[in-house]
């Protein structure tokens, strides 16, 4: 695993947002959300040395050749401002925008990771990433992804016509417990979360300052060993919750 080694200015921040799901249920509800969620990158852009935007941005992403789903400019225009403006950006694909390819690293100039990776601020170590597939159980969904992420399932879907592939993507995507269920806003006590698990197994081989995640939909902070911490970010749908990191310590905000 490569790892990324970015220094700090002074009086600058690094900033972390993760599971927005634009577009769920609907364009007309997930709008006001998303006017809010550009109202803070506006925020964020005057001291940011870097925006981790942790995956589910999209409640449905998929990249055919020649055409990305409509909608979104208002989010892609204003993260193309930052990137343009020199701030970097860093997109971490999840669960629900998965069939992301290289439209981010084209057009935005916004590098795109598939797995965790490890980045150093500051000689404090993270290992950042959308956190699904992640830790023990959640067997059901590993194969689900397996067969999303197959490149045959791929292939057959992308020769569905758009007005029926990406109507039935987003049906089912709605009717994912992630977005409509309340399953994932409890907290399951730290020996039934699988990325609390995951986190203190990486700890044994290497000592992380910082894991931080997404995924859950559920705003929390694990001490995992000493001085080292899980973050989970929560999302833009109930909490508008958002990591914010200034040097020495990373805190959950509330926008």
């Amino acid at each position: 695993m490569s790892n990324f080694n970015l220094t700090i200015p002074t009086g600058k921040k690094v900033y972390f947002s993760s599971d927005n799901h634009l577009g769920a249920p609907n364009f007309e509800a997930s709008k006001p959300r998303e006017k809010k969620f550009v109202a803070w990158l506006d925020e964020v852009k005057q001291d940011a040395a870097a925006i981790f935007l942790l995956g589910d941005l999209f409640d449905f992403w998929f990249e055919y050749k020649t055409v990305v789903p409509k909608g979104f400019v208002r989010t892609l225009g204003k993260l193309a401002e930052i990137r343009d403006s020199g701030i970097p950006i860093y997109f971490f694909v999840g669960n629900h925008d998965l069939w992301m390819d290289d439209y981010f690293e084209k057009e935005l100039n916004i590098p795109v990771f598939h797995k965790p990776q490890e980045f150093i601020l500051n000689n404090k170590t993270f290992l950042i990433g959308h956190g699904d597939g992640l830790g023990p159980g959640d067997k059901g969904y590993k194969r689900m992804k397996k067969v999303f992420t197959n490149p045959v399932s791929k292939w057959f879907f992308r020769w569905l016509h758009p007005d029926l592939g990406v109507k039935l993507a987003q049906y089912m995507s709605v009717k994912n417990k992630l977005i409509s269920g309340d399953e994932d806003a409890q907290f399951l006590g730290e020996d039934d979360e699988w990325l609390v698990q995951y986190c203190k197994r990486k700890q044994e081989n290497k000592h992380y300052d910082y894991f931080v995640f997404g995924h859950r939909h559920l705003p929390m902070t694990i001490d995992i060993a000493k001085n080292s911490q899980y973050i989970n970010l929560g999302d833009w749908i109930g909490y508008y919750t958002y990591g914010k990191f200034d040097g020495e310590l990373l805190e959950l905000k509330e926008y």
